[in-house]
């Protein structure tokens, strides 16, 4: 405590004790809270940061579709390979209609996945069922009874 001897006597003495108890606080203060005039450590809580998980992986690309074109000249192509779980899109591009089966001709009936496909108008086009098993699986034309117009479809 600066105590007064005299009302002439000097004060520098209380005055220094007074201002080192303030740049004390003032030191004390600025260091808890971070001066930002130099280095500081990294908070405890910030270098206890997880790193960032790795991006999952892309999909991958989809199956590519087949399809088999019908034309005047008949089906392109002739034979398409698939897998398993797969479908084959017909698309009818001739004048007139068409009525896609399965088997190799109308009296022996097979694969029918194909038979979905049915009856297809000029324009058209539709889905086989899907494959549930590999093998050679050959269709026909039901409607048009040509050997331009029968195909196979080979699934792995």
């Amino acid at each position: 405590m600066c105590v007064r001897a005299d009302a002439d006597a000097t004060h520098l003495p209380c005055a220094k004790a007074v201002s080192g108890v303030v740049a004390a606080l003032t030191l004390a203060v600025a260091t808890a809270c971070g001066s930002g005039y130099g280095p500081s450590a990294p908070s405890p809580a910030a270098a206890a940061l997880p790193p960032a998980p790795a991006p999952a992986p892309a999909p991958p690309p989809p199956a590519p579709q087949r399809v088999v074109t019908i034309t005047a000249n008949g089906v392109s192509p002739a034979e398409v390979q698939t897998s398993v779980g797969m479908r084959i899109t017909f698309v009818n591009n001739d004048a007139i209609p068409h009525d896609i089966m399965g088997g190799p001709d109308p009296s022996r009936p097979d694969c029918h996945e194909i038979d979905a496909v049915g009856f297809l108008t000029p324009g058209q086009s539709r889905q086989t069922a899907p494959f549930e098993r590999a093998r050679r699986c050959d269709y026909h034309d039901h409607a048009f009874h040509s050997p331009l117009f029968n195909g196979r479809i080979v699934i792995e």
